[in-house]
């Protein structure tokens, strides 16, 4: 089957089928047809106004062709003229980026939510610092208080036999010792 035989208007009731055009019902007459059969005039227009509209239609078409030319050439020279100024997408975006944070930042929301996390962080600050206070008072009573000091003197009892008389911060098998070092073995 020729390509060229085949109809190809997705709107036909018989696309794809093959349809061989020299039996097509377009080349038979119509009685009463006036105008173009193919493109039939609509009811109230002469063929003179549908030429006319035919006309204004073409050269409509060929202004929107022209504009789109020139917005296309208008395009590439902005974006040549952004080159050259060193504008890329990515210097755009960080410049709205850093417009829109001191936008958001001269904002009323902003300065009232800035203000009360301040006072907050003053409040904060000062409650830490008397919750310090209160526990260094308290851990100061409890190193004076009898049971801290007796748990004292038997941390210094044990130091005394593990360590020895000679526990004045020099250690154990110092060269200065006389004592050979095989009694006192390296752990």
């Amino acid at each position: 089957m020729d390509p060229a035989s085949q109809d190809i208007n997705l709107n036909s009731p018989n696309k794809g089928l093959g349809v061989d055009r020299s039996d097509s019902l377009s080349d038979v007459p119509v009685e009463g047809a006036v105008g173009n059969s193919a493109n039939p005039l609509p009811p109230g227009l002469t063929e003179e106004e549908a030429e006319e509209l035919h006309t204004e239609l073409t050269k409509v078409e060929e202004e929107i062709s022209t504009l789109r030319q020139v917005l296309s050439a208008k395009e590439r020279h902005a974006a040549e003229l952004r080159r050259k100024l060193g504008l890329n997408p990515l210097n755009e975006l960080r410049q709205n980026l850093t417009k829109s944070w001191q936008d958001v930042q001269t904002s009323n929301a902003y300065k009232k939510t800035q203000e009360t996390l301040s006072q907050a962080g003053q409040k904060t600050s000062a409650a830490l610092s008397t919750v310090g206070t209160a526990i260094s008072r308290r851990l100061g009573d409890m190193r004076n208080s009898a049971t801290f000091k007796s748990f004292e003197d038997k941390v210094g009892n044990l130091k005394y036999k593990v360590v020895g008389p000679k526990g004045n911060g020099e250690a154990v098998g110092s060269p200065t010792d006389t004592t050979p070092t095989q009694e006192n073995p390296p752990f």
